[in-house]
């Protein structure tokens, strides 16, 4: 049997005695894009930063290729970090470096190849994601769906075989959101990255996503597992998830 990429296990998200959920429970199969579902202010961006290393949860665990993070040492942390790529919602460019900059900072960080061969690197997933002719612009020039991409350039610079995507198509028209799906499915392709997306856009959900998760508002607790036409359209699928992904009014509790 194949090895997770990433395994969530019982996992516990709370904001000091707060609960945002309990009883998290997932693995993520090397190659799949995963998405982390549920309403606005659910704790689906909070689960992504448990699971890249940026917040502690309250219990559980987050294993990576079997390796316990929060359990581990400092150095196993920034072994396990490496291998993640992070597209923040916001894009969270360096605004002082050019576009090419940005993108060989990963790979100054994480690889031993020398400064022309990160600018050749560079420059190739900048053509992945149509922005070679943008390498010297600073971001400030750059049109939001052009900061995905240029973002999702550095997030896949250094061939990280996981990949985080928080809200990529959030604030995106639907042109810019449907180009930014079908590169994320060229990626997965090109270099066989698993994708956890965090999103409740249903369009890019449907698009892309092979597996998923949904997170319940009310009951505090995952209330679906399944890719998201699978969820949208199984009988047995909780009232609750398959009117979210049928655009419909939730049942009355």
């Amino acid at each position: 049997m194949t090895q997770p990429v990433v395994e969530v296990k019982d996992l516990e998200m709370r904001f000091g005695t707060r609960l945002i959920q309990r009883g998290v429970s997932f693995a993520v199969a090397p190659g799949t894009i995963f998405a982390v579902m549920g309403g606005s202010g659910v704790g689906k961006s909070t689960l992504l930063r448990h699971m890249i290393g940026l917040l502690p949860p309250a219990a559980g665990q987050v294993l990576h290729q079997g390796t316990d993070y929060w359990a581990s040492d400092l150095a196993t942390r920034a072994r396990l970090r490496a291998r993640c790529g992070m597209l923040f919602q916001s894009a969270a460019l360096w605004s002082a470096m050019t576009v090419l900059e940005n993108v060989m900072l990963p790979l100054e960080q994480l690889t031993k190849l020398n400064r022309a061969q990160r600018r050749e690197r560079a420059l190739q997933v900048l053509g992945w994601v149509g922005l070679e002719s943008f390498a010297g612009y600073l971001p400030e020039r750059l049109s939001g769906g052009m900061k995905k991409r240029a973002g999702l350039a550095r997030a896949i610079a250094a061939e990280p075989p996981l990949l985080f995507l928080d809200e990529p198509s959030a604030g995106l028209d639907p042109i810019s959101a449907k180009r930014l799906d079908d590169l994320v499915l060229d990626i997965r392709q090109r270099t066989g990255a698993a994708v956890v997306m965090v999103s409740h856009e249903l369009p890019s959900l449907m698009a892309i996503a092979d597996d998923g998760i949904y997170l319940d508002d009310e009951s505090r607790h995952p209330i679906g597992r399944g890719s998201p036409r699978q969820l949208r359209d199984a009988p047995d699928t909780h009232p609750t998830v398959r009117a979210f992904l049928r655009r419909e009014e939730p049942p009355a509790s």
